[in-house]
């Protein structure tokens, strides 16, 4: 997140420079009548070119590299918690399945049926037993079996690991 807001901020203060040097050579003031209008030296036109290649690759492909770059940890759950594989499984598999109903901010989940995860921080037999036995007996709006095997040793290790760990 800190280079994301670094890149952002060089973006912004390099098109601010660019403006303000665009502002100032508008009100230089001109050539003079007395002048004789001379064109750019070769050299003049070459060390031009060059300094352009060089902003246009800077802001066209550098700036977009960093950003993305910046962007690509999807490794880190909400909170700085890091996730191993089975972990990043256990979050596909709850996006797909728990999703709609439970709120968990390390899955984007928003659902309002069940109780948000977050708030509730439970552990991970907690986890397990809910998604083994469902609540209310099977009767209520979560029933037994959603996931079962590894898939629910998966999302039980990935919410007790995440739920409340913030945004």
């Amino acid at each position: 997140m800190f280079l994301a807001v670094i890149t952002a901020l060089a973006f912004i203060i390099t098109f601010i420079v660019v403006g303000l040097v665009v502002v100032a050579a508008a009100f230089s003031g001109g050539r003079r009548e007395s002048e004789r209008p001379r064109g750019p030296s070769r050299r003049g036109r070459r060390g031009v070119a060059v300094a352009v290649g060089i902003v246009v690759l800077l802001l066209g492909i550098l700036l977009p590299a960093l950003v993305i770059a910046a962007a690509r940890d999807t490794k880190k759950a909400p909170g700085g918690v890091k996730l191993t594989a089975s972990d990043e499984r256990g979050r596909e598999i709850f996006a797909e399945r728990c999703a709609t109903c439970h709120t968990l901010a390390a899955a984007n989940a928003v659902g309002k049926v069940g109780p948000n995860l977050d708030q509730l921080h439970p552990p991970k037999p907690l986890v397990l037993n809910a998604i083994q036995q469902g609540r209310a007996r099977g009767q209520g709006q979560m029933p037994a079996q959603l996931v079962d095997g590894q898939d629910a040793q998966q999302v039980s290790d990935f919410v007790a690991k995440v739920a409340g760990r913030g945004s």
